[in-house]
């Protein structure tokens, strides 16, 4: 299975990321701080150092380990972002969460929908899991318009799950199962028929954004 071979739909494709993309990475990550940090994951016992060339190892042995697969999303072959496929639990499970970040001069054109279809696929037909999840911040209305238009289903409130942007905040949780998408998440979106009311969050649920 080689996965260092871009995934394609129209200008948008995925990649295996490499070492060599950390200086743009890090370019990036760096000019748009004020667009990311609401959303960037923290730890809670204080800053960590920022070393991309670091990460990218780090996530590169996470994939050599099985245990997740690091993505960059390119538009017209310019780099636009990360998707990370991180948690990959095997056997019973066999499931994992995606989490992604699109610079903010990348936003509007489509992108992260396309990229985290793709990345879907990828998962249920060569990694051959069965769930994929993303949970999302209820203030981050960019990242539920994805899992609105892909039909990813609402599946919960989780309660202060993440530590990100300096403390733990409430997400909500979407999933897939591969028996959902037997077509695929990018065909049945780019031909209209993924669900328009799955990812909708019940009013008990919903929190001020």
């Amino acid at each position: 299975m080689d996965l260092t071979a871009p995934r394609r739909h129209g200008p948008v494709s995925i990649r295996l990321v490499r070492q060599r993309d950390a200086r743009g990475l890090q370019n990036e990550l760096l000019s748009n701080r004020s667009w990311l940090r609401p959303w960037e994951a923290t730890s809670p016992d204080g800053p960590v150092s920022f070393d991309m060339r670091l990460g990218v190892r780090r996530l590169l042995q996470q994939y050599r380990d099985g245990a997740g697969v690091p993505l960059v999303m390119e538009y017209d072959g310019e780099l636009a972002g990360q998707l990370n496929v991180w948690g990959i639990a095997r056997g019973s499970l066999a499931s994992a969460t995606i989490g992604y970040w699109v610079s903010e001069r990348f936003a509007g054109r489509g992108i992260t929908p396309t990229a985290v279809a793709m990345a879907t696929d990828l998962c249920f037909t060569e990694l051959r899991l069965h769930r994929m999840e993303i949970c999302i911040r209820p203030e981050n209305q960019a990242s539920l318009r994805v899992v609105e238009k892909l039909g990813f289903r609402y599946e919960g409130l989780r309660r202060r799950y993440i530590h990100i942007d300096g403390d733990w905040r409430d997400h909500y949780a979407f999933a897939l199962v591969s028996d959902e998408v037997p077509e695929g998440v990018l065909e049945r979106w780019v031909t209209g028929q993924a669900p328009r009311d799955a990812a909708i969050v019940p009013p008990a649920d919903r929190l001020p954004a």
